[in-house]
């Protein structure tokens, strides 16, 4: 990956991506979010507050107003790609002079940091989706579950690491996405628990031929290195038809997850059950030191060196403010 694109760590500095994307050299077409709206046309509505808030995760502030600012536009653009796709789909077959009756799913990609907002989104684009007028069948599968188990982490010494593309079992994930595209039916995931911060042994979700798959995770748009030889070396990514890059400056996301994390003390982190029950018990002192701890030597680590370099790969980068709101959009030219 070209380390250019990197966010600059100096708050100083020019960031790289920012001068690239606003010249003409860049792939994207970058818009405010109040052009972005514009966008919407007569796409309709189809969510209530009370859902919203129901979608959002903690300390997401998103609502209905956001949800028409980007959201609809944003599912008028991916009606439009899967229609294109399905037809493109019908010519390829005829082109081959087969008769296939099994669809291919149409998959959605959404990367981005911890904090930032992936799960939010990636919910709220599974409701716009699934209430188009066609009635797709609509699935989320995030990448926790393709964690390594706590115990196989612990053995190779990878539990500081988490999150990190190393800590994934990406075998898995390449065998699942393979098996989602061609068409095979109840195709399982496995399920994992925040509560106990691990995979759930013997629990999966079942994906049975869904019209649209939204696949979310941290680092879903990541490549691997190259082997000399040519052999094929498949990425999460190849499978994906329309991907999204969720973004903010680097010092947003360090606030949201430590806010994140405190909040987390008084309601989740309570349970005894908790991974990080011994941290509700601490005082508010040494809480946010392990956060900042967290986050500078595992979070921003992961951010800098495996996320980040990735957002250039992305079809649509939806970049926030500091209310948490997405001030522009930036759409890969065709």
């Amino acid at each position: 990956m070209d380390q250019s694109v990197k966010r600059s760590t100096s708050l100083d500095d020019p960031d790289p991506f920012d001068q690239l994307s606003g010249s003409e050299l860049s792939p994207y077409r970058r818009f405010a979010a109040s052009e972005w709206a514009a966008f919407r046309a007569d796409t309709p509505l189809t969510l209530t507050e009370d859902e919203v808030k129901r979608l959002r995760s903690l300390n997401d502030p998103v609502d209905l107003d956001e949800v028409r600012r980007i959201y609809l536009s944003m599912s008028r653009l991916l009606y439009a790609h899967v229609e294109a796709s399905q037809s493109l789909f019908e010519q390829r077959k005829r082109f081959l002079s087969v008769d296939e009756a099994i669809k291919t799913p149409f998959i959605i990609g959404i990367a981005g940091s911890v904090a930032v907002g992936k799960s939010t989104t990636a919910r709220i684009l599974k409701e716009l989706l699934a209430r188009w007028p066609s009635s797709p069948k609509v699935d989320l599968v995030t990448t926790d579950g393709f964690l390594l188990p706590n115990a196989v982490l612990r053995e190779h010494g990878l539990m500081e690491r988490k999150g990190f593309p190393e800590s994934y079992d990406v075998s898995a994930v390449l065998k699942f996405l393979s098996a989602i595209k061609a068409g095979e039916q109840a195709v399982r995931a496995p399920i994992y628990s925040h509560m106990t911060y691990d995979v759930l042994p013997d629990e999966f979700i079942t994906i049975d031929r869904p019209d649209i798959l939204v696949f979310e995770g941290i680092n879903v748009l990541q490549v691997r290195d190259l082997p000399e030889d040519g052999k094929m070396v498949p990425f999460v990514s190849d499978y994906f038809d329309f991907s999204i890059y969720i973004d903010a400056p680097e010092e947003l996301i360090h606030d949201w997850y430590v806010t994140r994390f405190m909040q987390l003390r008084q309601t989740a982190f309570r349970d005894p059950r908790s991974f990080f029950h011994r941290y509700a018990e601490l005082s508010e002192t040494a809480a946010l030191s392990i956060a900042e701890g967290l986050w500078s030597n595992i979070n921003l680590r992961n951010l800098k060196e495996n996320i980040q370099p990735t957002r250039p790969r992305a079809d649509l980068i939806l970049r926030k403010g500091s209310d948490h709101m997405v001030e522009e959009v930036l759409l890969r030219k065709l």
